[in-house]
């Protein structure tokens, strides 16, 4: 059974059902972290193993293996290394330095990814709001929302949610890295940034990896969305179009973080309301808060 060498330092991160651990270390005197991913057993959801899913469990492999990245426009993946066994996939990367990104730098970067060809290949991810959205249905929807004051909001967006996501779909479709944190887009090299955690690595509306970001960044959208339009190719989609992509995405993603966050809290004792304090549960209801014209926006469509 493969196992952490015990001298491997853990690093936070590596959430993913398929994902057993990630690890800083130095081999050979190269800093690099090391991403164990576990292949799905019977038992495991059916996404796992879906290549268009964006949960499937070996595409951050598959990315690296071809190089797919590795001299894309505007992001690109540092040099990684596959091992494959039995159970699973290691990948050895190049630690990444953090190039202090602006937001800024970060939207300009994604726009000139936008560019990128990514080829026919069968594994890329498609609809990844849709089949979060999903995943959130079976799970009940946001039943914790609908005992909050945003219920009639939350509501409002859910049962529109198919129409928005038909929308989406019929939006002009580029590269998108699908996972775009600040965590995730954290490096630098001349004028490229370096990204890491390609395993959502996909195609999606123009502007939703904008919208995805704009959540966590510290500037607020219209300067990051005159950016990401600064480095998007002329021609790919208009202002107006990459608006609403980022648009739908944000506030979708806003309102399905702050459920998750206030699921994990309601069940213990004491009203829900004394809860949004909380300290898992206060970034996303701020993050959700600060969006107010998104989601006014996206009620009026």
């Amino acid at each position: 059974m493969w196992q952490p060498d015990p001298g491997w330092h853990p690093l936070s991160g590596g959430s993913a059902t398929s994902t057993l651990g990630v690890w800083r270390t130095s081999i050979g005197g190269r800093a690099v972290v090391v991403k164990r991913l576990v292949a799905p057993a019977e038992d495991d959801p059916p996404e796992l193993s879906d290549p268009r899913h964006f949960a499937f469990w070996r595409r951050a492999a598959d990315v690296a293996s071809y190089g797919l990245v590795g001299r894309t426009p505007g992001l690109r993946a540092p040099v990684t290394a596959v091992e494959e066994d039995a159970e699973g996939i290691t990948l050895v990367q190049d630690w990444v330095e953090d190039g202090a990104n602006s937001g800024l730098f970060a939207a300009l970067s994604m726009g000139r990814f936008a560019a990128a060809d990514l080829g026919p290949l069968r594994w890329l991810a498609r609809g990844q709001l849709r089949s979060r959205l999903a995943r959130t249905a079976r799970r009940g929807g946001w039943r914790t929302l609908g005992r909050t004051t945003a219920s009639d909001v939350a509501d409002a967006l859910w049962t529109r949610r198919d129409r928005l996501l038909d929308l989406l779909d019929g939006l002009p479709q580029v590269a998108q890295h699908g996972d775009p944190t600040l965590a995730n887009l954290a490096g630098r090299e001349g004028d490229d940034l370096i990204a890491v955690d390609w395993g959502t690595l996909g195609t999606g509306a123009a502007g939703a990896d904008l919208g995805y970001y704009a959540l966590g960044a510290r500037e607020e959208f219209e300067p990051l969305l005159d950016a990401y339009l600064l480095g998007l190719p002329p021609g790919v989609a208009t202002r107006e179009q990459v608006t609403l992509a980022a648009r739908i995405t944000l506030v979708y993603t806003a309102f399905t973080r702050a459920e998750w966050a206030l699921a994990r809290v309601a069940g213990g004792e004491g009203a829900l309301a004394g809860k949004f304090r909380h300290p898992s549960v206060a970034p996303h209801l701020r993050a959700l808060q600060r969006q107010h014209v998104a989601v006014e926006a996206v009620l009026g469509l």
